[in-house]
């Protein structure tokens, strides 16, 4: 959703945005423009006559007090009722399908995002490490974690169907320890306050963000609920404050969730369908930062610095790409992604995505703060995953296993797991 005053005023740079996103079509902006005009247009009908209805009241509040018959004076102002209420109806239909359209609308990038189609056009910006090199042809996680007997896929399908699986042992120990260890690291190091928030939103809540009414299919609805399982903390983090003017004071905001994630990988059959890359359900710590506009450039790096702190404290070698127009999402304004090596599955692969969405979703969800000049004003919100925790145990298991088929851990992991040679 963007700015109603951008597309009026700005159809040059609306249409430049459209077609760097790769989703212009012809007459997009005469389109937009013309439901915004219409709408205004009615608005100003609507005001004249709730003007002249006051007028012709009072003037019927003195026809009255002289005594005199007010019988045509009121059937003026039932009239102008009623044209009052036939305009207000075809606002509320303009309003609908300027809010259709407007909601379908991607997000203003960033001057340095990159034109691209894919992936294959993200920029590398800086590598943390090196990769390990092996004196054995290293195992991919799913491969190992079946014969270590600490994942299982087979009874995860059982229970479930197709991409769910269930952990044994030092796997299900050592997902507990990514979780609180994330957590503990977030809160005492980087400032995060943690919450505890619903699985289930309603459907505006996931319109806040954006999932709505684009990504209707990637996610699991309870229809007689009215309710969706959702598919990353960000989702209810966000909606904290939907509908809430924030004071100045209290920005910026930090906060951070433990949940687990749900997605239906509509679109994504064929890709990743062994072991924990691409998964139906997966636990995730997901940060969240409310901030002022002139500070959301300084808090995404933070963030961004915030989720790569993780990975080395970790010691798994990882890379930072910033997203091109064709990879990056449609509410996000600039987006990194930070890949692990998997020297397992010989590949990177995509473990935090840290995204600055600027105004996009606080315009959605009306979420505003007091300035000191007393103007109520959009935040901007900032999200990451401070990390995915199956991938990162799937990084932990491929490059930290030995010649003889066990695991070893990182060090900082082992505190949380009472680690013993009992492991190795």
């Amino acid at each position: 959703m963007l700015d109603l005053n951008f597309i009026l005023n700005q159809p040059v740079e609306l249409v430049a945005l459209l077609k760097k996103r790769g989703v212009y079509e012809d007459g997009m902006e005469s389109k937009l423009s013309d439901l915004i005009q219409s709408k205004r247009e009615l608005q100003t009908k609507a005001d004249a006559l709730r003007s002249e209805r006051n007028i012709s009241s009072k003037e019927i509040g003195i026809l009255k007090s002289k005594g005199e018959d007010i019988t045509k004076a009121s059937e003026a102002v039932r009239e102008i009722g009623n044209k009052i209420k036939e305009i207000e109806d075809l606002m509320k239909e303009a309003e609908s399908k300027l809010e259709e359209y407007n909601l379908a609308l991607p997000n203003i990038l960033s001057e340095d995002v990159p034109s691209g189609k894919s992936e294959s056009d993200n920029i590398l910006i800086r590598e943390f490490g090196e990769k390990r090199n092996f004196e054995f042809e290293p195992q991919a996680h799913y491969d190992l974690g079946e014969k270590l007997g600490i994942l299982d896929f087979e009874r995860g399908v059982k229970i479930s169907g197709a991409r769910f699986y269930t952990y044994f042992g030092l796997a299900a120990k050592l997902e507990r320890a990514l979780m609180n260890f994330m957590l503990d690291v977030h809160s005492a190091d980087n400032g995060y306050e943690e919450v505890w928030v619903p699985g289930l939103v309603n459907d505006e809540s996931l319109t806040a963000t954006g999932q709505l009414p684009k990504f209707r299919e990637e996610f699991y609805h309870l229809e007689n609920d009215r309710l969706n399982l959702i598919p990353t903390a960000e989702v209810p983090l966000t909606n904290l404050y939907r509908d809430e003017i924030l004071p100045d004071e209290k920005l910026p905001i930090s906060v951070m969730a433990h949940t687990s994630c749900f997605r239906r990988e509509a679109g994504s059959y064929g890709r990743d369908t062994r072991g924990l890359v691409r998964v139906h359900q997966f636990q995730k710590v997901e940060l969240v930062k409310f901030c002022r506009p002139e500070e959301s450039e300084t808090e995404h790096q933070k963030m961004l610095s915030h989720a790569e702190g993780i990975l080395q404290k970790l010691g798994l070698h990882y890379r930072v790409m910033l997203l091109c127009s064709g990879d990056i999402s449609a509410a996000s304004s600039k987006t990194y992604d930070l890949e692990v090596w998997m020297p397992g599955l010989n590949r990177y692969m995509e473990i935090s995505s840290v995204s600055n969405f600027r105004d996009y979703q606080a315009r959605r969800g009306k979420i505003r703060y007091k300035s000191k000049d007393g103007k109520n004003v959009l935040v901007h919100t900032i999200n990451g995953s401070g990390l995915a925790i199956g991938r990162t145990l799937a990084a932990i298991m491929e490059n930290y296993q030995i010649s003889d088929g066990t695991l070893d851990v990182p060090e900082v992991l082992k505190p949380y797991i009472r680690w013993s040679t009992a492991y190795n």
